[in-house]
């Protein structure tokens, strides 16, 4: 330890992002101040600030996508555009004065438990050393992008990036463009590119199930109702939440209700695409849900323009100048963007978190991520992490996720406050128990009807999905169960 050791804080929060930014609000909130958000990035917004790609918009309806604490009663359209969410969490460091403590600029590289001062020692990858009574991840689940590994792709001299890392400096009008991966982001962002391109490869891996997205801007007198009268977004918020809920039924009960949303799939891919051989590509060949299930309108009449190519041979190289699929065929490109998503089932990867008796949090979950409750980990005393392993959803809003999790976090600051406890670590039976109740319920649920995805790991375990109820969650994460940890005087 140097002698310039900085004084204990009570928590500190890594990321400052949407689960940083609502737990610091939360903390304030309940009286405490003694807080500290340490953020790699120069702004807060975490996912929100990065995936700032052309059409990057949510596909959860915007009164949902906000906190309940927070409420934001002027969003432009029903599901919110990134550069609205991204305000949206600006202004909530701004209104609940967080900046002065958030710390911009620092990387955390890792972590490790002093048991005998029960104490977390938190290092930047700058070498400054940070010590807290609690450690919250805040780093939320897509945060890093992943690049397939394509042979060849140090030859190419053209331009390449990442849709989460978008190049905005660089103007497509008029190139010949590859777009790798057909996800979330590549459905969003190929309609906008797709006009200005002079041709555009989509290389496909597997088709994704595409219905239509509900989506309008609110008219004005929509929304100076809902400032005037706050309850009405509060009930729209309500409704807009049990229709999602309902949808658990298709995803984990009752898997045949998927039927319903196969035929929404199939009638916007009819609507969408004249060509039946064209169709064919777009027709996926695993369950649908299986997968991340997607949104949007303007996807399947991008890819019925004349410029635009869907490739489904795989790509078997990259050259100087294009890329060869499976088909043999070259095809020349001046950019390759990749939509290939994040590495998600990597959850604190690549900080190094060292608990107990020096284990290694990854070494940990070798085979694959898993914490209690989504939040407390077996020998990581007062660790918290926020959207952790199986608190992501298929059908709702991570946001409701995130403050079931807020008040449990802030239960357990208590419980520490109020027994004088130095620690808590969730009982390793404990975890167990909860872990393998959770994957034998995924095992009846759509993602298991044989498929990958990036709820995944590369073993096929599922570490990222919460298999039921949101409800179910928020009861479970009411208040801490004492007995569920091992207390520490």
């Amino acid at each position: 330890m140097h002698n310039n050791s900085p004084s204990p804080v009570r928590v500190l929060i890594i990321g400052a992002g949407f689960g940083g930014l609502g737990l610091a609000i939360r903390l304030r909130q309940a009286g405490i101040e003694d807080f500290l958000i340490l953020e790699k990035a120069d702004e807060v917004g975490g996912t929100w600030r990065d995936n700032c790609y052309p059409g990057a918009a949510c596909d959860v309806p915007s009164h949902l996508y906000s906190f309940s604490f927070a409420p934001k009663l002027d969003w432009s359209r029903k599901f919110a555009p990134q550069e609205e969410i991204f305000a949206y969490q600006r202004q909530l460091a701004d209104d609940h004065g967080l900046r002065p403590r958030i710390r911009f600029g620092v990387e955390v590289s890792g972590a490790e438990f002093d048991e005998a001062r029960a104490l977390w020692q938190v290092t930047s990858t700058g070498g400054e050393t940070f010590l807290a009574r609690v450690l919250v991840s805040a780093c939320g689940q897509l945060n890093r992008p992943l690049y397939p590994q394509l042979p060849g792709i140090e030859r190419f001299r053209g331009e390449v990036f990442h849709s989460a890392r978008w190049n905005h400096a660089y103007d497509l009008s008029g190139k010949r463009v590859a777009v790798i991966g057909t996800g979330a982001s590549a459905i969003q962002f190929v309609p906008q590119i797709a006009p200005k391109v002079a041709r555009l490869h989509l290389f496909q891996r597997s088709a994704a199930y595409v219905i239509r997205k509900p989506d309008r801007a609110y008219r004005s007198w929509e929304i100076a109702l809902m400032q005037r009268f706050p309850l009405l977004q509060k009930l729209d918020r309500l409704l807009k939440y049990v229709q999602h809920e309902s949808r658990v039924l298709a995803f984990s009960v009752f898997p045949p209700l998927m039927q319903l949303f196969r035929m929404s799939f199939y009638a916007n891919l009819r609507r969408g695409i004249a060509d039946p051989q064209l169709r064919r590509k777009l027709i996926p060949d695993y369950p649908m849900g299986c997968k991340r299930i997607l949104m949007a309108n303007d996807y399947y009449p991008a890819l019925a323009r004349d410029n635009v190519e869907v490739v489904t041979e795989g790509i078997r190289e990259v050259t100087e100048t294009g890329l060869i699929a499976g088909d043999g065929r070259e095809r020349e490109v001046d950019a390759i963007i990749y939509g290939t998503g994040f590495a998600a089932t990597d959850f604190l990867a690549p900080m190094r978190i060292i608990g107990r008796h020096g284990r290694e949090l990854n070494q940990v979950w070798r085979e694959g991520a898993e914490a209690y409750l989504g939040t407390s980990v077996s020998g990581f005393p007062n660790l918290f992490v926020l959207y952790g392993p199986n608190t992501n959803l298929g059908h709702s809003s991570i946001l409701y996720m995130l403050e079931s999790q807020f008040s449990y976090v802030l239960g357990c600051l208590r419980a520490l406050e109020e027994r004088g406890l130095r620690y808590l670590d969730v009982k390793p039976e404990v975890q167990q128990r909860f872990n393998q109740r959770l994957q034998q319920r995924i095992r009846h649920t759509v993602w298991e009807q044989g498929c990958t995805s990036w709820y995944k790991t590369a073993d096929g375990k599922n570490t990222n999905n919460w298999p039921g109820f949101t409800i179910a969650y928020r009861q479970l994460t009411r208040q801490p169960e004492l007995a569920d940890y091992e207390c520490v005087r």
